[in-house]
């Protein structure tokens, strides 16, 4: 089969088609045909940084859609040529990927598997910044960092659908800020937005600040919070050192600050994350949350893929196409 791995870290041309065999599954987990693989802004930090990386060569790819192409021992619930989408956690760039079963879901009824490709890392997540961590109430008012993004894209939809009264977004470019507004944001402000929050809000802020970017982007969403407001930071895409928050910051105003990352809960708590993804997914068949897919490319030029998410330019999702 092919598949897509690095041997050094460094920019996209790193990136090689292999041939390599066809992994079989092992107890407990599910091997795919991939139809479809995501393309994730982590699989760029470890191509370049070896974020989560244990060792090389290694394949990025953290979710696939495809159909069940064999059981490990002790699999139950699925079958063979089901048709499924899975997070992988590595490896899904690749025309077969192995999952634990755990986290292979059967594709939701009417998701074709191009679609189910977007639903893994992306639908969790942004359920959970609303649900789940972020605990949004109706009339509250919501800021989103990357707001464009596949989990942008997808918050602004699950906020208004739950209630918030005002939907904030921080997009990198005015292409970008116009996207946004057409999934759910009621207001898009380009670049530094400490002080346009506050105008926007009457200097009270906001109760939800999600930021998946970290470093003083994340500093400057827990300065535009509301007393008692909440933070959720679910990323650290600026590559900043790790951070710290203590009673000088959330003592005055009584806010709280929490954390989301869908890789760690499927290792510390699968059936809890397989709990929140049946919610999610459910959000996508009925039609609540749609996540566009706005390029897609064949698996042998994966590095293009990550040219064009590394311009900070692209929208919604991109895919790559495994099967041939």
């Amino acid at each position: 089969m092919r598949a897509i791995e690095f041997q050094e870290y460094g920019g996209p041309e790193v990136l090689r088609v292999v041939e390599a065999d066809v992994p079989e599954p092992g107890p407990g987990q599910v091997s795919v045909d991939v139809a479809y693989a995501g393309v994730n802004f982590a699989d760029l930090k470890a191509r370049a940084e070896g974020y989560r990386v244990p060792a090389l060569p290694y394949r990025p790819g953290l979710e696939v859609s495809g159909r069940v192409r064999a059981l490990g021992a002790g699999v139950e619930g699925l079958s063979v040529g089901q048709e499924v989408t899975a997070l992988t956690g590595d490896g899904g760039y690749a025309e077969v990927a192995v999952a634990d079963a755990v986290t292979v879901f059967p594709s939701p009824a009417g998701v074709d598997l191009r679609t189910a490709a977007t639903l893994p890392t992306v639908l969790p997540t942004a359920y959970a910044l609303v649900h789940a961590v972020g605990r949004l109430q109706p009339g509250e008012s919501v800021l989103v960092q990357g707001a464009a993004g596949g989990i942008g894209t997808v918050v602004g939809q699950l906020a208004k659908a739950a209630g918030a009264g005002a939907v904030y977004g921080v997009v990198s470019s005015a292409p970008k800020a116009e996207y946004a507004r057409s999934h759910g944001y009621d207001e898009v402000f380009v670049g530094d937005f400490e002080k346009e929050v506050r105008a926007a809000t009457g200097e009270r802020g906001v109760d939800l600040a999600l930021d998946p970017v970290g470093g003083d982007t994340l500093r400057a969403s827990l300065a535009s919070l509301a007393v008692y407001g909440r933070l959720v930071s679910f990323g650290n895409a600026s590559s900043a050192e790790p951070w710290s928050v203590g009673q000088p910051e959330l003592y005055p105003t009584g806010v709280s600050v929490g954390g989301f990352s869908v890789l760690s809960l499927a290792k510390t708590a699968p059936a809890a994350l397989r709990a929140l993804a049946e919610r999610a997914f459910a959000t996508v068949a009925d039609g609540t949350a749609t996540l566009p897919v706005t390029a897609e490319f064949p698996l042998a030029e994966a590095a293009e893929a990550h040219r064009l998410m590394g311009t900070r330019n692209s929208t919604g999702k991109l895919l790559l196409k495994a099967a041939r």
